[in-house]
């Protein structure tokens, strides 16, 4: 079989399922969610978490995820949505496209300090758990793109790596001719974050990672690399000081990083203490309700035997 010449456009985005279309970008997503789900659960038990506690802080940040990731998305491309023609309603069209990793990240973080706090566990090892299936999660999101032929790079002359794009697609630019071929960002994204996920994990052993440093050096790698390849990118994003918008968040994001990385490392020492904040581990809460029925027991005898005291006085 011979391989194409250059990277062809996908035939189609969707399919029918009786009288609903199910759009590869939302399949895409979903089994992104799912696989750093199954690595963040499978991480925090080998590390004494409970089995299906990365559940309970995924039900607050999931939800705040995806609607941060579409909020962020809409306001950097507030044209799209808004003004003559447009249908604002569109902001809810997620399986069309459009969630905003940064975004996510944002609310993510808020949901997730949330979920935490209710399942008892340190925020930092929460994070350090789940930051290598997050970014696989990402890798594999950018196959979302592809199907919905968006977000591609300059064109190129380079055939085996061109990413072929009709021309009627509303994103083809204007004034290029028919059959010119374009950088494929989301390949180049996706390999990005693989590499990452071997880097991170390696680093993690290496230098034994906790208190949310690991987590930190995610954002700084992920964002290097957003940095860059935003750069080539070709649709419509606005600029400040010559910079698209989420280059800019690519370099808070770097900031930010580094910020934690060194305030991590310098406000702790040592091994981390477990998974749970103190007190809330299971076999720490099993212990507490021992404990409180003990002293029911010893009440109970107490006015027990101050009763049989009494009968026998009377």
């Amino acid at each position: 079989m011979r391989l194409p010449a250059s990277i062809p456009a996908p035939s189609i985005s969707s399919f029918q399922l009786g009288n609903v279309t199910v759009h590869f970008y939302a399949l895409i997503i979903l089994l992104g969610i799912t696989l750093a789900l199954v690595i963040g659960g499978s991480r925090l038990k080998a590390r004494g978490a409970e089995a299906g506690v990365v559940l309970d802080v995924a039900l607050w940040a999931v939800p705040f995820g995806i609607v941060g990731g579409r909020l962020f998305h809409v306001f950097t491309h507030f044209g799209d949505y808004f003004g003559a023609g447009k249908d604002p309603k569109a902001i809810l069209y997620i399986w069309e496209g459009g969630l905003a990793i940064y975004g996510a990240l944002i609310f993510g973080i808020v949901g997730a300090v949330i979920g935490a706090r209710f399942a008892g566990l340190r925020l930092g090892a929460f994070v350090d758990a789940i930051a290598p299936g997050l970014l696989l999660a990402q890798a594999i999101g950018r196959w979302g793109n592809y199907f919905n032929e968006e977000l591609f790079g300059k064109p190129t002359d380079i055939q085996w790596l061109g990413l072929e794009i009709p021309t009627s697609n509303p994103a083809f630019p204007v004034g290029l001719p028919a059959g010119t071929l374009f950088q494929p960002t989301f390949l180049y994204e996706m390999l990005w974050d693989l590499l990452g996920v071997f880097l991170l994990l390696w680093l993690e052993r290496k230098l034994n990672l906790r208190w949310g440093r690991l987590f930190a050096l995610y954002l700084v790698y992920y964002s290097v690399g957003r940095f860059f390849i935003e750069s080539i990118r070709i649709d419509v994003s606005d600029i400040f000081l010559g910079l698209r918008t989420n280059q800019w968040s690519a370099v808070i994001g770097v900031i930010l990083g580094i910020a934690i990385y060194i305030r991590q490392t310098s406000r702790t020492a040592g091994n981390e203490p477990g998974v749970y904040l103190p007190g809330r581990a299971p076999a720490e809460q099993a212990d507490k309700v021992e404990a409180v029925e003990a002293d029911d027991e010893i009440y109970e005898t107490a006015d027990s035997a101050g009763d049989a005291v009494d009968s026998d006085k009377s």
